[in-house]
């Protein structure tokens, strides 16, 4: 705005649209719409922060409508004309969408996963359950922590890994997956995917219902996916694997499944194929207790929910729940070695360890004996 002219007056509104639809940066439509009144007006007007959300996130295109339940809106009027209706809902819509867009590049970075759900099968359950995936370390308290699925004589048959997310909504930036190191077999083999493809969504069914069901009679039909990842080569390395995502996702109800793609490592034991999971890790940013959603039963369409305006505070820790379990099951593993079940032990591969502290003992008393004697 220059000697008072307004440049949108001088503009048609499709050259004005034209040149506002290519800023790429939330924060610059933000400032745009706090020059002036009609400036803002025409931001609201046309959308288009939403649609610029959109084209950030194209999972927001299932957005049926937006509610701001956090007491900052001034609701709907009891009377009035449809027009003035009309413009209150756009503005609550520019409201929703600005702090939206915010939340999604300065919310904290952060550990996403809550709790781990389920697999598509387990060798030994619950001693090679998904649950140990949440454990960084492959050894704890002296047994080994991994995932494992059942053997096949295909190497071409595909597993999966659910997990729960820590927000209804997060915008996942990387997916870590360590592949596990058997060092209690011969030649240490690493059972690890050939690939890996990530999909995003959120349950159809009451969550309680999926968590109690086995793992063999839970498939993909009990899930909506709203994204699925490009394939990822995985190597046959004993380390955490990153794959960065092209782009930000939004994970649109929490669920994420990993799905690992093509067994390259055989057992000697048995000649079946196996994967095995050491770790997961996922990083994003989660935007409660900021925003929430609520699905249609029969529907791909969902509610956007502004519950808070307030920037949320970055966490102590980044999930306190897997922390929690792992603590339990370091204590439970403890407990059965102090109780003298060792064979559990032996059977996870510490046999070696356990004659090397003895031989080492036994090292130690000889020494001292043959002090002694001089």
């Amino acid at each position: 705005m220059k000697n008072g002219l307004d440049f949108l007056n001088l503009l048609n509104c499709d050259v004005s649209l034209k040149i506002l639809t290519n800023l790429e940066d939330p924060s610059d439509l933000v400032r745009f719409s706090a020059v002036s009144r009609s400036w803002r007006q025409f931001v609201i007007e046309n959308g288009l922060l939403k649609h610029l959300c959109r084209r950030m996130f194209p999972q927001l295109s299932r957005v049926d409508h937006v509610n701001e339940l956090c007491g900052t809106a001034k609701g709907h009027a009891e009377a009035g004309s449809s027009n003035f209706m009309e413009w209150e809902a756009l503005k609550r819509e520019h409201r929703v969408y600005a702090f939206f867009a915010r939340g999604c590049l300065s919310f904290a970075l952060r550990e996403c996963i809550y709790e781990a759900i389920i697999a598509s099968s387990t060798d030994n359950d619950p001693e090679e359950g998904i649950h140990n995936t949440l454990e960084p370390r492959d050894r704890v308290a002296r047994r080994a922590s991994y995932w494992s699925s059942k053997g096949q004589s295909n190497p071409a048959v595909p597993e999966t890994l659910t997990y729960r997310l820590c927000a209804d909504l997060c915008v996942i930036t990387e997916i870590n997956v360590r592949p596990f190191q058997a060092y209690f077999q011969i030649g240490k083999p690493i059972y690890s995917a050939n690939s890996v493809r990530f999909r995003m969504g959120h349950v159809k069914s009451c969550m309680d219902n999926i968590v109690k069901e086995s793992c063999q009679d839970c498939g993909n039909e009990k899930f909506a996916w709203t994204y699925t990842s490009q394939e990822f080569p995985m190597a046959q390395e004993n380390c955490l694997q990153n794959f960065r995502l092209p782009e930000p996702v939004l994970c649109i109800g929490g669920i994420l499944q990993i799905e690992l793609l093509g067994r390259v490592q055989r057992q000697e034991m048995d000649s079946l194929y196996y994967i095995c999971v050491s770790h997961v890790k996922v990083v994003g940013r989660p935007l409660s207790p900021a925003f929430g959603i609520q699905t249609f039963e029969h529907s791909e369409k969902f509610v956007l929910e502004a519950l808070s305006y307030k920037q949320p505070t970055s966490p102590a820790q980044s999930s306190s729940a897997p922390t929690l379990q792992m603590r339990v099951r370091d204590l439970e593993q403890i407990l059965n070695l102090l109780r003298g079940n060792v064979v559990n032990v032996l059977e996870y591969g510490y046999e070696w360890e356990i004659e090397d502290e003895e031989s080492d003992e036994e090292d130690e008393a000889e020494d001292e004996d043959e002090e002694d004697r001089e």
